[in-house]
């Protein structure tokens, strides 16, 4: 009889230990799926965490560091959001500066990387920030308190005014934001005070400077802190090496990329002890099913059935509880994976459920490395079969 037909018949003789079997198999399955989803919801949470959060690095160069060099650098590989800031005076011809002093006007790129709106210090409290898209507008965000003194609000027009008087250049309100420093005790000079502060895009500021601009600094948001020596490598063959400083933020990055990191190293740890133990389990049940069925063995041995044949009889067997093991795993993994990525990764990102879903790539790795313990829980222990004599085995049952 072939032996893979003798092994269907052999599960169905043997219902309550396939079944039993079955089980076993079955929470083997859904603690490695359960382990693999794990892993899997881990790196996308922490591959979103890295672009949304990510690693500040802050580039200052003493002189000669334009605008167009810091766009330069902001297309390095590493870089997913880059902010350089550019500062010049401006005068004002329909509007009351507070004191009657110049306006700080601060050319931006990206406005929610500067640290102070980055990390909360600064808010803007109507209307929205200024962003790349504003590239070509000439648009504005200015402090509260300028807008309370001249009744500013959304959509209206300030008139700037170059230093030197010659150029003015239109802008239109599109925020109002706060800057919590408050106001100097003693006299101090009017382009000091907070309220006299207003963001524009970069292109609005080369309009009103009288001289060549330098940028102050510049803002680049990288995907981990091992990522900021490749950016310091390219800053070096772009700015001059030795000419520039560069200053690494990584704390939002260690508070919450740090823990997802450790949970998807975690469950990497999880699927292997439970590989390991599910292969010593299921061999060891093997074992004493090897033993049990010497009878069977010696029978089938003299009727000069091969060995291999009797332990491929054994890896079928095996194998045939294993596949609807992985079933019935991907089945409580869709069940209960969401609710297990909320428990355990909900403590460092918003939405972790959604990251932990059964994809057909991680029931593949479980039907993988479950036929992989099938191998070696049968082929191991399948070896004492090597070892079998008929005739000594069939005296023994005499």
């Amino acid at each position: 009889m072939n032996f893979v037909k003798r092994a269907g018949m052999s599960l169905v003789v043997r219902a309550s230990r396939t079944v039993a079997l079955l089980a076993i198999f079955a929470v083997i399955c859904t603690l490695l799926l359960g382990g693999f989803l794990l892993r899997s919801g881990a790196a996308r949470q922490e591959a979103d965490a890295q672009r949304d959060i990510g690693v500040d690095v802050t580039v200052r160069k003493p002189a000669g560091f334009t605008p167009e060099l810091a766009e330069q650098l902001g297309t390095s590989s590493v870089v997913h959001r880059f902010n350089p800031e550019v500062v010049v005076q401006a005068g004002a011809r329909n509007i009351t500066p507070l004191d009657s002093g110049p306006l700080t006007v601060n050319g931006v790129r990206d406005l929610g990387l500067l640290l102070p709106f980055s990390y909360g210090s600064m808010k803007v409290l109507q209307g929205q920030a200024i962003r790349p898209e504003d590239a070509g507008r000439d648009v504005a965000v200015i402090e509260h308190r300028l807008a309370d003194k001249d009744h500013l609000a959304i959509g209206d027009t300030v008139q700037l005014r170059s230093a030197d008087g010659k150029h003015t250049v239109p802008v239109t309100v599109v925020g109002v934001f706060q800057d919590p420093t408050p106001d100097p005790v003693t006299p101090a000079p009017t382009r000091e005070l907070p309220g006299n502060a207003l963001y524009v895009p970069l292109a609005t500021v080369q309009k009103l400077s009288t001289a060549p601009l330098n940028v102050t600094e510049a803002v680049y948001r990288i995907g981990s802190p091992d990522q900021a020596e490749h950016l310091n490598a390219d800053a070096s063959r772009l700015l001059g090496a030795g000419t520039f400083s560069m200053q690494v933020n990584d704390k939002a990055y260690r508070d919450q990329v740090r823990p997802i990191q450790r949970v998807g190293a975690f469950a990497g740890l999880i699927v292997w002890v439970i590989a390991v133990a599910g292969a010593l389990v299921l061999g060891l049940i093997v074992m004493l099913q090897i033993r049990e069925r010497r009878a069977e063995l010696g029978v089938l041995l003299s009727m000069g059935e091969k060995k291999w044949k009797l332990i491929g009889q054994h890896v079928v067997e095996m194998t045939a509880v294993a596949l609807p093991a992985v079933g019935l795993a991907a089945l409580a993994g869709a069940l209960a994976g969401p609710s297990v990525g909320k428990a355990l990764l909900d403590h460092h990102t918003g939405d972790a459920g959604s990251s932990v879903r059964v994809e057909p790539a991680a029931v593949a790795e479980v039907a993988a490395l479950g036929l992989g313990i099938c191998l070696v829980s049968t082929v191991i222990p399948g070896i004492g079969i090597l070892r079998l004599h008929p005739r000594s085995i069939l005296t023994d049952i005499e």
